[in-house]
């Protein structure tokens, strides 16, 4: 199912990455990064068919690598994401997703030479404790994540900034809760997407934790995370009330 204006383009597949509540690595195995002559040509043949969008797929887009023609040239996801920007200005070039342990200055850089490189970016964090980060593994600290974000915004002050939050997971305490809910006081994302924690059988937090946060703790912990998005980004929509942007229509 097509609009005929926006595209998805798959990057790499499978992850590296081993959170503890992901079943990703175990479905889709190692990952795998396409070449990028592959890449860049798919993309300029859906623009000369009229697509004025792309998105660069990935589990961790940032984690990208491959090789030029010559085979001696290493390609990162910061040259790929130029590769694909230069195609054509008006083709405007979106990815998804970025691990906050692997997005690099270079990427945020290449993103503010290039207007058609839209200002997002998808950050998932999934708990504001670093306590429950270690549980999941995940790789960084509550304060590691918040100093990406200043990093985004000193960068790319206009950057839009979307999450995924975890609620609820094995062993969180309301202490822990409520750490997730300040560092949304704190990143004011402009959209989330919000979650009970749901056991994945074969992951590694089945293996090693309890689910054991009752159902209506989860419940309502979810429900102030939600609460609390919905206001931050009613608050940022607000903002934009009197601006003029540039728009792609991609439908009636």
């Amino acid at each position: 199912c097509s609009n005929g204006v926006t595209a998805f383009v798959s990057i790499m597949r499978g992850c590296n990455n081993m959170c503890s509540f992901c079943v990703v690595p175990f479905t889709r195995g190692r990952e795998r990064s396409r070449d990028p002559q592959s890449i860049v040509r798919e993309c300029r043949e859906l623009f000369e068919n009229g697509y004025r969008e792309v998105t660069l797929l990935g589990q961790n887009v940032d984690s990208y690598y491959s090789l030029d023609l010559t085979g001696n040239e290493a390609v990162t996801f910061a040259g790929l994401l130029e590769m694909v920007a230069r195609i054509d200005p008006s083709l405007r070039v979106r990815f998804s997703t970025s691990h906050p342990k692997d997005i690099t200055d270079e990427v945020l850089f290449t993103m503010a030479r290039h207007d058609n490189i839209c200002n997002y970016i998808h950050l998932p964090v999934q708990s504001g404790s670093t306590r429950v980060l270690q549980l999941m593994n995940r790789s960084y600290t509550r304060e590691w994540y918040l100093k990406k974000v200043d990093r985004i915004r000193e960068i790319l002050p206009d950057c839009g900034l979307s999450t995924d939050i975890i609620a609820g997971f094995c062993n969180e305490t309301e202490e822990d809760h409520q750490q997730t809910l300040s560092l949304m006081e704190y990143c004011r994302y402009d959209l989330a997407y919000m979650f009970m924690y749901s056991e994945r059988p074969g992951t590694l937090a089945a293996r090693r934790y309890h689910d054991n946060i009752p159902e209506e703790v989860k419940k309502r912990r979810l429900t102030e995370i939600v609460e609390l998005h919905r206001k931050q980004a009613l608050e940022s929509m607000q903002r934009d009330v009197g601006k003029t942007f540039r728009v792609l229509v991609e439908g009636v």
